[in-house]
């Protein structure tokens, strides 16, 4: 351990380059994402679009009114659809339906956007959240027993009353912001950057083999499914990336991580998040875990086939 001071700092060298390139090309996708829908909640266009949603949310056993909650949660991070669920008068059987569905797709063209540069489609993951989304409503709505209890935690949503409001708002969030995705970015390289130089991965990735083989994971993807569950896709996507770049992961491995991921990733900080305003811990966590199982795996199904059907017409 004498050289670990030097061995430290030759990590810290070769992480920060990565991690400064990694959280610029973050922040031009998030800063100007996160304007647009401020002046879209600003111009009422959110709400707007959310009435058309109304009748698809009474068929999955929701007010038309929460239809704003996940047009929020698909442009915006959780707590921005937390801020407008909280403002509203439901029940608690309806913000945990509202609570699975924002889980699934929000901050969408960001975490799509960091998909797209590991390799899978920006398309097609977008799609399968959302659909997922819908489809993890439609059969909570069936299986949750009735209830009448309501969702407590009542606060006000942020108003703009001007445009001046508006960029003052995004201003103050952006510094924030910045300074989080170069602290988170950066220290998430150097621990890669530690964990390559004592050749930890597979000390790490063993026990898990296990479940990663169950849930249809790649086995050396088990470093990174524990980054995408305790910090998020946003986050855990620069040391895919990373890994990618250094020949690490395969871009099929990433591809059905990130099948996986979409549907169940950042169980940690979303889940003790929701779970402190009320919901159920194993509705979150179950659900998530169920459904990215069978989405993984319908993957895997849908390639077999695909690849024994080249074969055959190659024959």
């Amino acid at each position: 351990m004498r050289d670990f001071p030097k061995r430290l700092l030759k990590c810290v060298k070769d992480a920060l380059p990565k991690a400064g390139k990694i959280s610029l090309w973050l922040l031009k996708i998030i800063l100007p994402v996160s304007l647009f829908v401020r002046f879209l909640q600003y111009s009422g266009a959110l709400s707007y679009f959310a009435e058309f949603l109304n009748p698809l949310f009474n068929l999955i056993g929701l007010p038309g009114e929460t239809a704003i909650v996940f047009l929020t949660s698909i442009f915006l991070p959780l707590y921005a659809s937390i801020a407008v669920m909280t403002s509203l008068t439901i029940t608690l059987r309806e913000a945990t339906i509202l609570t699975l569905m924002c889980l699934l797709s929000h901050n969408l063209l960001v975490e799509s956007a960091v998909q797209k540069k590991t390799g899978s489609s920006f398309w097609w993951m977008t799609t399968l959240r959302i659909l997922m989304s819908i489809v993890v409503a439609f059969v909570l709505n069936k299986i949750m027993p009735a209830s009448t209890v309501h969702f407590e935690v009542v606060t006000q949503p942020e108003v703009f009353s001007s445009v001046g409001e508006v960029f003052s708002a995004w201003f103050n969030t952006s510094v924030t912001l910045i300074i989080t995705i170069l602290l988170i970015v950066s220290v998430l390289m150097i621990l890669q950057k530690l964990l390559e130089e004592y050749k930890l991965f597979d000390t790490i990735s063993r026990p898990l083999r296990p479940f990663m083989k169950f849930f249809g994971m790649p086995e050396k993807a088990s470093f990174l499914w524990i980054v995408g569950n305790v910090v998020g896709l946003a986050y855990g996507g620069a040391i895919m990336i990373d890994q990618i770049d250094n020949g690490m992961l395969s871009r099929n491995d990433v591809n059905v991580l990130n099948h996986h991921l979409a549907i169940s990733h950042s169980l940690l900080e979303d889940t003790l998040l929701f779970v402190a305003l009320g919901i159920g811990f194993w509705w979150i966590v179950l659900t998530r875990m169920g459904f990215a199982f069978v989405v993984v795996w319908c993957f895997r199904l849908k390639n077999y086939v695909f690849i024994n059907k080249l074969h055959s017409n190659a024959v």
